[in-house]
């Protein structure tokens, strides 16, 4: 099961989108509710919401996306204990809510609109939510049985076992020649038909790579945790310089494109520089 929240300000549109009839919308859950259309549960949520003019963002949304295999056999009756299993992992069961089932995919999966302000008035702290939601996903596939994300893609990299150290004997290799910048070691792998590809958010911060190599896509870091992009960045930082790097870098240059780097992969690169230095010591190399 695969958990996915953010906090957005379009509650009406999103509640519809929700209750869209096209995709077969089902209303499997409804917390401190009474209204029956998008427009009457947007303006319940806004009553709550008034108490907290300074939250933006006043909803969450959440989707909740049980296997393929386990949505083919789930109820309304089941799919209403997930949403709400969910919710009391988030701490949320006493906020309004309101969840729909879609099931005109393959992928039978849950929207849930969740009130950030609390009957207090109070706003939910929505920090690293995207995790936390997987986490909460995770607990209760666990709890009911179900199939859990973590070993389908464990399954997964197993099946990819030998892909994947192809790739590493690749990126390995490229290593070696002491690649000064992201974009020679980027130009270096492709040239040994291994594409890596920067994951940049909207706010233009580099969170990590992906790698495309015949026709699969994964993480940099499910190939190998060498490649993880904390510590491929902070191996290749270090071949620019003569003298050991104190600290991480705070931008880069990608693709002739400056990105920022994000808050936690700043903190592992730094980290990494020094596991380095330490190392560095260790052996009597001058820093």
């Amino acid at each position: 099961m695969i958990g996915k929240g953010h906090s957005i300000s379009s509650t009406k549109v999103s509640i519809s989108y929700g209750w869209n009839q096209e995709k077969e919308a089902e209303v499997v859950l409804k917390e401190h509710l009474a209204g029956d259309t998008p427009a009457e549960i947007t303006e319940e949520f806004k009553i709550i919401q008034s108490q907290n003019e300074r939250c933006h963002n006043n909803t969450l949304s959440f989707i909740v996306s049980p296997s393929i295999e386990d949505g083919r056999d789930l109820t309304k009756k089941d799919l209403e204990e997930i949403a709400k299993k969910f919710l009391k992992e988030m701490n949320l069961q006493n906020n309004q809510s309101i969840g729909f089932v879609h099931r005109d995919k393959a992928h039978t999966h849950i929207h849930i609109y969740t009130n950030r302000i609390s009957f207090d008035g109070k706003a939910y702290n929505d920090s690293f939510i995207g995790k936390r939601s997987q986490m909460a996903a995770d607990n209760v596939a666990k709890e009911l049985g179900l199939t859990r994300a973590r070993e389908k893609q464990q399954e997964k990299l197993r099946e990819l076992k030998n892909l994947r150290q192809e790739i590493k004997i690749l990126n390995d290799r490229v290593l070696q020649t002491r690649p000064k910048s992201l974009d020679e070691y980027m130009s270096k792998m492709k040239a040994h038909k291994v594409e890596v590809i920067p994951t940049i958010n909207k706010s233009n911060q580099l969170q990590g790579f992906r790698v495309e190599y015949k026709g699969v896509n994964l993480k940099a870091s499910e190939v190998h945790r060498s490649m993880s992009g904390n510590r491929l960045i902070a191996q290749i930082s270090q071949n620019r310089s003569f003298t050991r790097l104190k600290e991480a870098p705070k931008s880069l240059l990608i693709m002739n494109k400056t990105v920022q780097l994000s808050t936690n992969l700043t903190t592992r690169i730094a980290k990494e520089l020094i596991k380095g230095a330490l190392k560095a010591l260790d052996t009597g190399i001058g820093i």
